[in-house]
């Protein structure tokens, strides 16, 4: 993605804030979680392979008009989070030891939930266009 300003920034970062506080109270969690959430914030916004840019500029234009592109990607960015914890932590359950799951192979699952997540999102913002709670569950859980 090309140079992002700062208000796309603020505004993708506290709707991805808002939206994975919902679900996980960022406050609770443990340092080693919060600076990994920051990490996959920052990956994700720089958007390095442009799948994000490619998946908005191929929305058509009424799904674009129901919020700003900062906000879809700061949603979307939240929803990657919230994949990413629920199979981080079905694979902790999983596994015995820290060795046993840096033993198992977990390549590209980052990656793939990330694509996945993108899926997702492109598809719920999609059908937000006639599905009036959609949209309003939309504006909820991304509000503060």
């Amino acid at each position: 993605m090309s140079q992002l300003s700062d208000a796309y920034r603020e505004m993708a970062t506290q709707t991805s804030f808002n939206v994975a506080n919902k679900v996980l109270p960022m406050a609770n969690m443990p340092e080693s979680l919060v600076a990994a959430y920051q990490g996959l914030l920052a990956e994700l916004l720089q958007d390095r392979d442009a799948s994000f840019s490619q998946a908005w500029q191929a929305l058509p234009a009424s799904a674009q008009q129901l919020m700003p592109q900062a906000q879809f990607h700061g949603f979307y960015i939240a929803n990657a989070w919230l994949q990413l914890s629920r199979v981080a932590q079905e694979i902790s359950e999983q596994a015995d030891t820290e060795e046993a799951i840096n033993e198992k192979e977990y390549d590209g699952i980052f990656s793939r939930l990330a694509q996945q997540s993108l899926k997702e999102c492109v598809r719920k913002l999609k059908k937000a266009r006639t599905d009036r709670s959609m949209l309003n569950s939309f504006k909820q859980v991304m509000a503060p």
